[in-house]
């Protein structure tokens, strides 16, 4: 690719070079979109995922050398060589950050398109899949539809670099380098197309396409399937946090979830009656622990109405005097919709008089504005009208395939069967959108009916863009095996990377027990909760799941309710309901971060290089993660106590090794002993326990014992100090749960620690909101203390300021 010559415009620079035209657009002086074409035009289409529009304010220079233009603003220069068109992307001081290989590293490759015909050749089978009701169409015909390319953007990453992203996937590789991955919409594989990197850059992918991440011995890129042109942005960071925000910049804020949805969240496959329902989140009450939302799982309708938004009236006979009863006791209520509707239903015969349904005659067409509003429509009517609070949004990637068998098929066979059922429904270039459009669809309509409730979504499937629709993916339907549970870790720090900022997982896994004739019914405990082994792995993966953003146990083969894992005094039950109350009371930090995901554009859950990425001995780190700006988290993650089959394991250490990040001390939050970062320490583990550590220079609000998130604190709120350097915290309340926040109905108070005048200072308050309480409390305890320029652990100095909302200072 020769760049014959090139033309600065108002607002881009564009080239033409010996293969087509690239346009350089800068959004900002850190965000630039890169589009390669063939074609005479550049494509006119929206972006689904895009919605940032470019600053008309920021400015560009383009200068001329002898052997490549320079093309810069404020913050980023791209040079690209004339002889063959390839960019290297340089930060202000000239640093390289990345580059294209020599002979350049854009490629477009013609391909025809087909798209699906159903005429009357056309059959339609039915049948009952895995994770519910599959309908498929055969004898489809295919017709060529248009031209397009495959795409293929290279690079030459740098040595010692390491790079995120890509979504969630099941095989838990933490640092992408040196591995490949296939991008396309799975059970436990949720693909976002954003990479960021270490050295300071992300890059987000615009198209939705089935796509492939290389890094190996075939090279090093990002190939798309089917595209009309190649479209593409490169963020500058250079800071992880900074990147991110470039990505929401460009995609859309992630807005916040109610204050309840940060609470525990019970549930199992599945409640099948009100009664039930209602008589669980009782028990809960009764025992004095803690809950904010009960789960309503598939066939909540009538018979095998599959996807029929209205509930059961022989089992739900009041469904209305159910959520009330819920809501009385402080609990809301989530319920599982599906895109997919059996043709029997009344939902499914709606969707289809008015041509909102897909080829298969039972998947209602999210691409179709007027299919998003008859899907919410029914979902109002039938569920949302009767005051359930969130939705579950079942089984977002419709058209996987391969969930069935004794044998696990290839990678590359897995690819090939879902992605070609796809293609006989959905354009080929638009395989990966469905779920985002589904989102869309769901908030929009919520938010039309009503702004007292904040939409919540949890989906199974995600894409760039989704956060703004007020979305939560969870990593599908995993099985219960350690394994599986190292494997979570990093796959959920590799999706948050990518801008989308909250994702989840089924504590104690989806399948629980082995079924040999199905691959996926792959756990390791046919005894259940009676299986000590299983009772130690759920404990452990309840302690991890107490530090993620949504906190959620769920799963099939064996209850869990927490009381099913032994009674008070009982080890593994007393394990459990320590960290069910830790959650809680980490309550008030965890809402005022949420919060700064919104105002901030931060995240919650973080890979450590967000806050360590000039400390290399984090980079391969897949097991140990900051949540928010304090906690260190360091899950277990090997059995200690128990083999499959409660069979004792004899000489095993208690402990895990844990990397303290350079550049602070830290705290061990049980002990309160003070660790000096930049080394590896083997620390106690016990059953009620894992290693958790609190950077130095931290703030940290925390309640007393509630019940529930909402449950008033204002008198009883803890501020833990951990000394060591200067620091600021923003303390953040709200009504819980409605949009005022958006135009302003919230209070906060900034909070700063100055080390040297060893000062606490509240900052006076900025805000307020209906119901907010005027005056506070706060219990102030500070850790650590100075002596000869070393951090020392003291006992807690204690304290209380009756805050007022005016400036205050505390020295200690």
């Amino acid at each position: 690719m020769q760049i014959i010559q090139h033309k600065v415009e108002a607002n881009a620079l564009l080239l033409e070079t010996s293969t087509g035209r690239i346009k350089l657009e800068p959004y900002s002086s850190k965000n630039i979109r890169i589009r390669y074409t063939l074609a005479d035009e550049f494509s006119a289409q929206a972006s689904l995922m895009i919605v940032g529009v470019p600053d008309p304010q920021v400015s560009f220079t383009v200068e001329e050398k002898e052997s490549h233009l320079l093309f810069s603003t404020a913050d980023l220069t791209i040079r690209i060589a004339k002889k063959t068109g390839a960019f290297t992307y340089l930060d202000a001081s000239g640093a390289v950050l990345t580059k294209e290989p020599d002979h350049s590293g854009k490629t477009l490759v013609p391909v025809d398109v087909m798209k699906s015909v159903f005429d009357e050749s056309a059959s339609i089978e039915a049948g009952q899949g895995a994770d519910g009701l599959r309908v498929r169409a055969d004898n489809v015909k295919k017709v060529r539809d248009r031209k397009a390319f495959h795409t293929k953007l290279a690079f030459e990453w740098m040595e010692g670099e390491a790079l995120y992203g890509l979504g969630s996937h099941e095989e838990g590789v933490m640092n992408l380098r040196g591995t490949h991955q296939y991008l396309y919409q799975q059970n436990m594989k949720a693909v976002v197309p954003v990479l960021v990197s270490t050295r300071g850059y992300g890059i987000i992918v615009d198209s939705y396409a089935m796509m492939t991440f290389r890094d190996d011995a075939f090279g090093s890129y990002i190939w798309t399937e089917v595209d009309d042109e190649m479209d593409f942005y490169f963020i500058l960071g250079p800071e992880m946090d900074s990147i991110v925000r470039g990505v929401r910049q460009l995609t859309g804020k992630a807005p916040m979830l109610p204050k309840w949805s940060f609470g525990y969240i019970q549930s199992k496959e599945r409640y099948t009656s009100q009664e039930e329902l209602v008589a669980v989140v009782r028990e809960y009450r009764e025992r004095g622990l803690p809950l904010d939302c009960i789960v309503l799982d598939w066939k909540s309708w009538t018979g095998e109405l599959w996807g029929q938004k209205t509930l059961d009236p022989e089992r739900f006979p009041d469904p209305k005097g159910m959520v009330e009863q819920l809501h009385g006791m402080n609990t809301r209520l989530m319920v599982s919709i599906w895109p997919i509707m059996n043709p029997q239903s009344d939902n499914n015969k709606e969707m289809k008089e008015n041509g909102c349904l897909l080829g298969n005659q039972a998947t209602y067409d999210a691409f179709q504005e007027k299919g998003r509003q008859l899907y919410w429509k029914q979902a109002n009517e039938g569920l949302f009208a009767h005051g359930i609070d969130a939705w579950w949004c079942d089984c977002t990637e419709p058209f996987e395939a391969d969930w069935q068998g004794a044998v696990k098929p290839e990678p590359e066979q897995r690819m090939l069967i879902n992605t070609e059922e796809a293609k006989l429904y959905l354009d080929p270039g638009l395989i990966n959108a469905y779920s985002l459009l589904h989102s869309k669809g769901i908030y929009e309509g919520q938010r039309q009916t009503t702004e007292s409730k904040r939409v919540v979504n949890l989906t199974r499937s995600a894409y760039a863009g989704q956060h703004r629709y007020g979305t939560i993916t969870w990593s599908g339907d995993i099985a219960a095996n350690w394994e599986t549970l190292r494997r979570q870790i990093p796959a959920g720090l590799n999706f948050c990377a990518t801008g989308a900022p909250y994702w989840t997982v089924d504590i104690g896994a989806f399948f629980v027990q082995n079924k040999p004739d199905l691959w996926f019914w792959s756990g390791d405990y046919n005894e259940g909760i009676q299986d000590m082994g299983y009772r130690e792995l759920y404990a452990r993966w309840f302690q991890y799941g107490a530090f993620l953003p949504m906190f959620r146990s769920h799963g099939t083969d064996t209850p869990r309710e927490v009381w099913r894992f032994g009674e008070p005094g009982e080890p593994v039950y007393e394990a459990i309901v320590k960290f069910l109350r830790l959650r809680y009371q980490l309550l008030p930090y965890i809402y005022s971060v949420s919060a700064q995901v919104f105002q901030e554009d931060y995240t919650l859950m973080r890979a450590l290089s967000f806050d360590f990425r000039h400390d290399p001995h984090t980079y391969n780190i897949g097991d140990q993660f900051m949540f928010g700006p304090a906690f260190l988290v360091n899950p277990v993650t090997e059995p200690m106590y128990y083999h499959v089959g409660s069979e004792l394991l004899e000489d095993v250490k208690k402990t895990r090794n844990v990397y303290l990040p350079q550049g602070n001390a830290w705290y061990d939050f049980w002990t309160s002993h003070v660790y000096e970062g930049g080394q590896t320490i083997e620390v106690e583990a016990p059953l009620d326990r894992i290693p958790l550590f609190v950077k130095a220079g931290s703030i940290v609000p925390m309640s007393g014992m509630i019940q529930y998130a909402e449950e008033r604190t204002n008198s009883n709120i803890q501020l833990h100090i951990y000394s060591g350097q200067n620091c600021t915290f923003v303390y953040y309340e709200d009504e819980g749960d409605n949009y005022n926040y958006e135009q302003g109905g919230f209070a906060s108070i900034s909070m700063v620690w100055e080390e040297e005048r060893r000062t606490l200072i509240l900052h006076e308050r900025v805000g307020s909101y209906p119901g907010m309480s005027p005056n506070q409390i706060f219990h102030v305890t500070l850790f650590g203390s100075r002596e000869g320029g070393g951090l020392l652990r003291e006992a807690g100095k204690e304290t209380h300021i009756h805050y007022d909302g005016n400036y205050t200072e505390v020295q200690f």
